[in-house]
């Protein structure tokens, strides 16, 4: 069954045909709100919601445990994450959707790992490449088949919230070759790791990174809003198709 993370954004999938929704106790603690279940074009889907249904949770407080830890437990099979983040690169735009290929963690003090405490032995995971490659191509013909266009690969940069970056500090993320900047991705594509999901992530550019194009000098807030609002029609329409291929 595919699990859909929603971020800002995408609070809720407006075509999915909800049958339940459930509320799962893990031994993280909460998640970020009730699993909702449904269909999505003939496809058992479920869904929830990043930041809680309320979006009132913030990204250094979400319990990014909990919520994958729910996801396996609800018999998610593959997990598709969907966040807006900033352009840094150029050609990522506002409005830009994009499958990364690779991530820089800039995160602090969150917790990262299930495999902690005097009672858990050390465990490593291979991250080398942290999307699933199968899933992400899935995603980048579910595009391609719903007419939007995806670009494929990018660096997508973590980094701690809620504020958003100085201009000095996404200079210094270009120089370390990151692409895009966002506050959840991490440690949410690792958790997905040691759980063994298959894990990839849509990204829509909602503005261009603090010091490049229109927000050289600050961002626009006034027009971030207008920009998901229109990106996640067409996110919707490549996640239908997703589900039909």
């Amino acid at each position: 069954m595919l699990a859909i993370i929603g971020g800002s954004g995408l609070t809720q999938l407006s075509s999915l045909e909800i049958k339940r929704r459930e509320v799962i106790r893990t031994p993280y603690g909460e998640p970020s709100g009730a699993l909702t279940f449904g269909m999505l074009c003939d496809t058992p889907v479920v869904f929830l919601a990043r930041h809680g249904y309320g979006h009132t949770i913030p990204p250094h407080q979400v319990n990014y445990r909990a919520n994958l830890w729910a996801l396996k437990e609800a018999k998610a099979t593959e997990v598709v994450s969907v966040a807006s983040v900033g352009g840094i690169r150029a050609d990522f735009g506002p409005g830009v959707l994009v499958v990364p290929d690779q991530i820089i963690d800039y995160t602090w003090g969150r917790k990262s790992t299930y495999f902690e405490g005097t009672e858990e032995p050390v465990h490593h995971i291979d991250f080398t490449e942290p999307y699933d490659t199968r899933l992400r191509q899935r995603l980048l013909a579910a595009a391609a088949a719903a007419g939007q266009h995806a670009f494929d690969g990018g660096v997508y940069a973590a980094t701690q919230g809620p504020r958003l970056e100085t201009a000095a500090e996404v200079n210094r993320m270009e120089r370390d070759g990151a692409d895009l900047v966002g506050m959840t991705g991490m440690p949410e594509a690792a958790l997905a790791r040691e759980l063994g999901l298959p894990y990839a992530a849509l990204n829509v550019v909602a503005n261009h990174a603090a010091g490049r194009s229109s927000s050289e000098h600050s961002i626009h807030f006034d027009s971030i809003e207008a920009v998901l609002q229109d990106a996640m029609i067409r996110v919707r329409c490549v996640l239908e198709q997703l589900c039909k291929v």
